[in-house]
């Protein structure tokens, strides 16, 4: 892995390491909502474990299919610091997309089953990124909904930032269900 993904990967790791401990703090709290129509902080994981098995699974495709792969440029770029602006906002607030949102059932494990679920995810990732071809680095190669192709760079810092966004969520959850 190059130092600029093992970077970023690194940032994911803690991040994610952090969000987990707080949901799992929570103990048999994790399943509770903190309202109509809100997610428990267990399906907040779930949603965040679909997700990123969904991006590995996407990323590990597009490797396949390396010739077909356009070069992230300028407008990539632009949407990728957009929506990294977006994630960060604290007033701003995201729907999951329909198909994300239909893969995160009412009915999750516990986190504890979760993370070990994580772990095993986070490992493929770390598999990718470590025979991740260096060609392919300024390659587009992950479609997000809202903002487009991205570079691995860019969709790893996606993942980070999307991880930040629910920690923040988790956190909230915490608050109104102790």
């Amino acid at each position: 892995m190059n130092h600029r993904l093992h970077l970023r990967f690194e940032q994911l790791e803690q991040a994610t390491t952090r969000l987990l401990d707080t949901a799992q703090a929570l103990g048999d709290k994790d399943h509770q909502s903190p309202g109509p129509g809100q997610w428990s902080a267990a399906q907040v994981v779930q949603h965040l474990l679909v997700a990123e098995t969904g991006i590995g699974q996407y990323i590990d495709k597009k490797i396949q299919q390396a010739e077909g792969l356009g070069q992230a440029g300028f407008g990539t770029f632009l949407k990728s610091r957009l929506l990294r602006l977006a994630l960060r906002l604290p007033f701003l607030r995201f729907k999951a997309p329909k198909y994300l949102a239909a893969l995160t059932p009412e009915q999750v494990p516990p986190v504890a089953e979760l993370r070990t679920e994580w772990a095993r995810i986070r490992r493929q990732l770390e598999r990718t990124l470590n025979e991740f071809p260096s060609p392919l680095l300024s390659r587009m190669i992950f479609k997000h909904p809202r903002s487009g192709m991205l570079n691995i760079y860019q969709t790893l810092d996606f993942m980070v930032d999307h991880v930040l966004h629910h920690q923040k969520q988790v956190e909230r959850i915490a608050k109104a269900v102790k």
